[in-house]
């Protein structure tokens, strides 16, 4: 029985107010909150993947600096501060501003508007939005005798939401223009933060406020974003209690899980911690079930934006590598599909090593999720269209029913190499495999293709829960399922995973050698006798 938990996560709230006053938990980083507000650094940007915490970040910030000490009790910054000022404070969310030049203005607009009522302060007709943001700034400070807190959360929702339409300039101007004040008025300024998840550097706040410190890889601040494993161990433990005792696991089961699922960001080269994604973790917890949160909550609809053919190029990037200068100093607009790719949490630190970085997917949820993303443009198929054959695929794999999994494979492949004209540039085994592997990866298998050991390389090695499939590949052309069983059995291909406790399955395929399909298929036994009674049952139906 599954005793009831009355904790509240703080599902969906982004008010750190909110958190505190309804007793929802909080991971405490206010240590490090006091750290950065009380730092040598006086303007500050921190980049994170989408829904990774940086609005509740802002949000405390902000409750901070307008010396809201009730809501800190209890906290690790009790310890820190001793003054608790209240100072003005100006907060943006860009996120709110549209990808239009209208849009944006109308949007700084209310926000001053607001601002100006609070410290009665009337703007001239005739007033740039620069110039009341001007006003604003300098009014409060010379009204309160504090210096001012300046948050903006979310700075490139316009420039990544417009880019590569005609209003992206547009929008680029008003950043120029407004947010240059905030360099002219340094004087009455206490802390400015910025936060965003793409970075432009040459066209929008990087370049018109040249003394913004890019904290995003320091080390001291690389889980101040996300949840660290510490933390996870040390909070949350009814709730992965909770989640062992549905699914029938043990305590550490569940968090090698959840590890699995959202674990393995990394954001600094000097400290590795593994960082969670707090979105689905909390997620994940509170509905004690593994599900892919990030990609549901529209995380990869800005992919075809910044990366082309994503759907030919994604085994290429895990690992890949990226200099120094261009992760941590680049444009978005300029420095390749892999910049984005981290930026935007696709991609993570894996390694370092003498001025490159190795990055990688950090965990199943992402990889999952971009193969999924990728799928229908790789099969030509829309993505209803394939769903169900995709079900019924896993569900086949995970019961070792091959007769059912191979239809299910026959049909999301039939005549896919022939009729994507993107694949021309490969030979067709190539074009088999990538799919192939793209189809499995989408429906949360493991995989490995082209596996070296030592007798050979193995065309592909697909793990599920319960089962290790061994896959040979052979054109009908090039000998077909005779020449893929006698290859398996002749480099012994089914033995390196002896030791597994799951079920090894060494599966001979055979491919049209024009592009149409599947043709045959069998089961390899360890001796020429043994194989499977289900070989070509279902080949012969049209």
């Amino acid at each position: 029985m599954v005793e009831t938990n009355d904790r509240k996560l703080p599902v969906g709230i982004q008010s750190f107010e909110k958190i505190r006053k309804q007793g929802c938990l909080y991971v405490d980083k206010t240590d490090i909150i006091w750290q950065l507000a009380n730092g040598i650094r006086k303007y500050n940007y921190l980049s994170r993947p989408r829904r990774f915490g940086k609005s509740v970040l802002v949000d405390t910030l902000e409750s901070y600096f307008l010396g809201k000490k009730e809501l800190f009790e209890g906290l690790k910054i009790m310890q820190l501060e001793t003054e608790w000022v209240k100072r003005p404070v100006i907060r943006l969310d860009m996120s709110r501003a549209g990808a239009e030049p209208e849009t944006l203005r109308s949007y700084l607009d209310n926000a001053f508007r607001q601002y100006e009522k609070e410290y009665s302060l009337t703007p001239n007709p005739t007033d740039s939005l620069a110039d009341r943001f001007n006003a604003i700034i300098v009014g409060s400070y010379e009204q309160t005798g504090h210096q001012v807190a300046i948050l903006i959360d979310e700075y490139d929702s316009p420039l990544q939401h417009s880019w590569n339409t005609p209003h992206h300039e547009a929008c680029t101007s008003i950043y120029r223009e407004v947010f240059a004040i905030l360099k002219a008025d340094d004087k009455y300024e206490k802390f400015v933060f910025i936060t965003g998840i793409t970075k432009f550097t040459q066209i929008s706040l990087f370049s018109v406020l040249n003394n913004l410190s890019n904290i995003s890889f320091e080390p001291e601040y690389a889980a101040i974003c996300g949840i660290t494993k510490e933390e996870v161990l040390r909070d949350f433990k009814p709730e992965i209690n909770r989640l062992a005792e549905y699914e029938g696991w043990t305590f550490d089961e569940a968090v090698a899980q959840l590890t699995a699922y959202y674990d393995g960001y990394h954001f600094s080269r000097r400290n590795m911690v593994d960082v969670f994604n707090p979105f689905s973790l909390i997620n994940a917890l509170a509905d004690s079930d593994l599900k892919n949160y990030w990609a549901s909550s529209g995380a990869t609809s800005m992919l075809p934006k910044f990366v082309d053919d994503m759907e030919l190029k994604l085994g290429n990037f895990d690992p890949c590598t990226i200099l120094r200068q261009t992760i941590e100093t680049s444009d978005v607009t300029g420095g390749g599909a892999e910049l984005f790719l981290y930026q935007s949490g696709y991609l993570t630190i894996k390694g370092y090593q003498m001025g490159v970085y190795i990055l990688g997917f950090p965990n199943n949820e992402v990889k999952q999720a971009l193969y999924e993303t990728v799928l229908p443009a790789l099969t030509l198929r829309s993505n209803g269209d394939i769903q169900s054959t995709q079900s019924s695929l896993f569900l086949s794999l995970q019961l070792g029913n091959l007769p059912e999994a191979m239809k299910c494979l026959k049909a999301l492949i039939a005549d896919v190499p022939y009729s994507n004209k993107k694949l021309a540039s490969m030979d067709m085994e190539e074009r088999y495999r990538l799919i192939m592997s793209t189809i499995f990866n989408a429906i949360g298998c493991r995989v490995e293709v082209e596996k070296m050991i030592a007798t050979g390389r193995i065309d592909m090695v697909v793990e599920t829960t319960n089962f290790v499939y061994v896959l040979e590949l052979k054109l009908s052309n090039n000998g077909g399922i005779d020449a893929a069983t006698e290859q398996m059995r002749a480099k012994q291909y089914a033995e390196p995973f002896k030791a597994d406790k799951r079920k090894v399955i060494a599966l001979a395929i055979e491919l049209d050698d024009k592009g149409k399909g599947l043709v045959d298929w069998k089961e390899v036994q360890k001796n020429k006798l043994g194989t499977s009674l289900f070989r070509n049952l279902w080949i012969l139906i049209p």
